[in-house]
């Protein structure tokens, strides 16, 4: 189970998460009901994830998002009644490992939080392909030269876009964990990225998704 922080400008919603997640086995650190509020505490709790609103007082979740930086290692799990496209978007590119809407139950939050936490990136069902479409309609206009990567290391990068963990993808390839971990640390190394939420976005906006 995730430790986390939960920030949210209205005081019963956010306490209403904060009670379902830990009744779910999560620790919740801190509540907060603003960005900059939110910045301190992450910076000096350093929770495994943190749940954002992407509406506050002072500073957006995405504001929040570009002051953390992407050497923070606190995974953020955007949580927002905007199921929009272009905030969607703007919250992965600031570097968010997930995105639900308000709509999502209990059990789905808690479900997400586990599996931001464990690396995965999550999205509210029909987000996704909103996502992915344009993510692959950027890359196809870009057509930036992207770097070499081997076969195998192509083959476990298709397998982590596809959300499977290092034990699924060891049992798909029949290799070990400790394997497949270390195909993912090359590939990272490789293409200057710095966790497996960053390879998702790559492999998207590269059409190395597929099956």
């Amino acid at each position: 189970m995730a430790t986390l922080i939960v920030v949210d400008d209205h005081p019963i919603w956010r306490e209403a998460i904060a009670r379902d997640l830990t009744a779910a086995g999560h620790r919740v650190l801190a509540v907060c009901g603003e960005g900059k509020a939110a910045l301190t505490a992450i910076r000096e709790l350093r929770p495994e994830v943190a749940i954002l609103d992407l509406q506050l007082p002072d500073l957006s979740g995405v504001q929040v998002l570009q002051g953390l930086g992407e050497d923070c290692p606190t995974a953020a799990l955007i949580l927002s009644a905007s199921g929009e496209s272009a905030h969607v978007l703007d919250a992965m590119k600031a570097g968010a490992r997930g995105y639900l809407v308000k709509s999502a139950s209990a059990a789905e939050l808690a479900d997400a939080v586990e599996r931001v936490a464990a690396g995965d990136a999550v999205f509210t069902p029909g987000l996704a392909g909103l996502v992915l479409g344009e993510y692959r309609r950027l890359a196809n206009a870009g057509g930036a030269e992207r770097p070499k990567l081997s076969e195998r290391e192509t083959e476990v990068l298709r397998l982590v876009a596809k959300g499977l963990n290092y034990r699924e993808i060891a049992e798909r390839l029949v290799l070990s964990q400790r394997t497949v971990q270390n195909h993912v640390q090359h590939i990272l190394t490789k293409l200057q990225l710095h966790n497996r939420a960053q390879l998702v976005r790559y492999a998207i906006e590269q059409g190395i998704d597929g099956d």
